[in-house]
């Protein structure tokens, strides 16, 4: 299933379920089974939840990639995405948000 992260602030995100809970967890959010349709963190959250997001992706900074996610690379490879990179993209849009004094939204299902 595709969560597609949203604010005032910036661009959408979209990112596939099994990669957003993850996420959601460090960041504070309780993930239960089925994933939530629908969820936000308010501006007051986001100092938090940015800080919290940062200390994975340090603690994740000397290790070798563990996400799940595994990519052809150019000579036929496999590239692991971590921690780290994964979180960046969202990361970006919390700080763009907490600037702003936007929240920033996710929504799960199908973005077409």
């Amino acid at each position: 299933m595709l969560v597609t992260f949203s604010s005032k602030a910036g661009a959408d995100i979209l990112m596939l379920d099994e990669h957003a809970k993850p996420l959601l967890r460090i960041a504070g959010k309780i993930i239960e089974t089925p994933f939530p349709a629908r969820g936000v963190f308010a501006a007051d959250q986001l100092p938090d939840a940015i800080a919290r997001l940062e200390r994975a992706s340090q603690a994740d900074q000397g290790s070798e990639p563990s996400v799940d996610e595994e990519t052809a690379g150019d000579e036929g490879g496999k590239i692991s995405v971590s921690l780290r990179q994964r979180a960046f993209p969202l990361l970006d849009l919390m700080r763009r948000a907490q600037m702003s004094g936007h929240p920033v939204l996710w929504e799960a299902g199908s973005g077409w």
